[in-house]
């Protein structure tokens, strides 16, 4: 049960016992095993003295931070107090709540627990209460949220002192779903790359055991090869072509239900509450006042397939970025920013196009890289004595694939501005389209390279306290970029602009 306003301090839920013990010997788990193969080789004598130490070190260790952990609610703050020999107490105003979020791994769920985490829009810094029971964070995420909306006079009823009963609040009805997790949308999963990263980590983890495992020595392995070798060579390519395709297609689609299992979004207490997990559960709120904007990504194979995905840019959240949609259809991700911005047509408007000079920006930029690219290819090529025919047909694919990543790249800059909105369109492969409040906007950043001044193009950066701090119109000409800053934010500009007051 949470503490009522003024009431003493309350410990987290005794369930934690189990949680950090189990946690703490999942993490000693690896150095006590090499401990103790270690003392096996040299003297058994230490085994009573270790064996205790090694079943207790991790129990005790996994104890204390139940035992020095406290929480209370006051009529203004939420504060928490932990630490055994340096005493920590963290306190946020209950007006400065921005956001409570809820995550459950498996040991938790197993529990019956949740880690609320509550953010205060200060940087990162969050407050943690990592082991509550599912019911007491659901009532302390409802009270936080409604104590950030009402006076202290408006409490909901059932908010009671800690260890007292108390009548629960009548649920609220509740709120209809901007979205809701759609299985067809499974298809999108293959197209999306992020989990590649994980894919290439576990080879990476294989191949440097693959050495000590029993069944792995040079004479398995030339056998094999042996083996391999009696099969048509183009037959085992399209082998392993089609076993590395449906590795990757398990890979990413289990990869997507684990995350989106369970995936909805709603509006609720003047925020956007987002659930979904099947492993390890999340529960994130997102303030609507503090939602400056949003970002829409299609990256490039999922473009083919007509995806997206969504993100909102805003202050007092971890990173500024919270990915709001899965992988999903591209007018499913327009229609759900359009509903958070509360506007039509800023993420499927026309964009003003940057010019020819851009266009011949993107394209040098991309050929420079390939060039790059070609003449660290030529000092291997001499050095290993190659036959210059392959460099040749090889700088040849370079150039044209950088000739087609800078067209692609120039149609996707541009910039539009709206009555509310700057929207800025960039991205290399992937299309990226930016939407920000022209009242999130604090300043400006006009800057050109060398190149860029000789071709009269600059890059206009909005700086503002939401997302990564930055939009960034890309490649634009210097005079249209400081009438859209003047525009976008009339009379900020104006003692730079005006020679009668500078």
């Amino acid at each position: 049960m949470i503490p009522a306003p003024g009431d003493g301090w309350t410990r987290l839920s005794p369930r934690k016992l189990l949680l950090d013990p189990v946690k703490a010997v999942g993490q000693a788990i690896i150095p006590v095993v090499v401990a103790l193969v270690g003392i096996s080789r040299s003297d058994t004598r230490f085994w009573p003295l270790v064996l205790p130490l090694v079943v207790l070190g991790p129990l005790l260790l996994g104890a204390l931070p139940w035992l020095t952990t406290h929480y209370r609610l006051t009529a203004t703050q939420i504060q928490v107090r932990s630490g055994l020999l340096t005493k920590r107490t963290s306190t946020a105003p209950l007006d400065r709540v921005r956001s409570v979020d809820l995550e459950a791994s498996l040991l938790h769920r197993l529990l019956g627990l949740q880690k609320v985490q509550v953010g205060t829009g200060v940087d990162d810094d969050r407050i943690t209460l990592d082991a509550l029971a599912v019911a007491d964070a659901h009532a302390l995420r409802t009270t936080l949220l409604r104590r950030r909306e009402a006076p202290p006079a408006a409490l909901p009823e059932g908010v009671g002192v800690a260890g007292e009963a108390s009548v629960p609040a009548p649920p609220p009805p509740p709120a209809p779903p901007l979205a809701r997790i759609d299985w067809s949308w499974l298809r999108f999963a293959p197209f999306s790359l992020g989990r590649l990263v994980l894919l290439a980590g576990a080879v990476g983890v294989f191949s440097q055991v693959a050495d000590e495992l029993p069944i792995w020595n040079e004479e398995t392995a030339t056998s094999a090869w042996a083996w391999v070798t009696q099969f048509a060579i183009a037959a085992v390519v399209v082998v392993l072509a089609v076993g590395g395709l449906a590795l990757w297609v398990a890979v990413s689609v289990a990869g997507y239900v684990l995350q989106w299992w369970g995936f909805r979004l709603v509006r609720e207490h003047g925020a956007l509450h987002l659930t979904s997990g099947l492993v390890t559960t999340r529960s994130i709120t997102v303030e609507e006042a503090k939602v400056r904007g949003v970002a829409m990504t299609e990256p490039v194979l999922m473009r083919l397939v007509g995806g997206a995905e969504l993100a909102t840019l805003a202050t007092g959240v971890e990173a500024g970025v919270t990915q709001v949609l899965p992988p999903c259809p591209r007018d499913v991700a327009v229609g759900v920013g359009e509903s958070v911005l509360e506007v039509d047509g800023p993420l499927t408007g026309p964009l003003v196009e940057h010019g020819p000079r851009a266009r011949r920006r993107s394209w040098f930029r991309q050929l420079r890289n390939a060039l790059d690219v070609v003449a660290l290819l030529a000092v291997a090529w001499w050095f290993l004595d190659l036959s210059w025919w392959w460099l040749g047909a090889v700088a040849a694919a370079l150039l044209a694939l950088g000739a087609a990543v800078g067209e692609a790249s120039y149609r996707h800059l541009g910039h539009a501005l709206g009555e509310q909105h700057l929207v800025a369109g960039s991205g290399t492969l992937a299309r990226i389209r930016t939407v920000l409040e022209t009242d999130g906007i604090i300043g400006w950043v006009l800057a050109q390279s060398w190149w860029q001044r000789r071709i009269g193009l600059a890059d206009l950066t909005a700086t503002t306290a939401a997302g990564t701090e930055r939009v960034v119109v890309r490649d634009v000409r210097l005079d249209v970029a400081v009438a859209l800053a003047d525009r976008a934010t009339p009379g900020l500009l104006a003692p730079f602009l005006d020679p009668a007051r500078t």
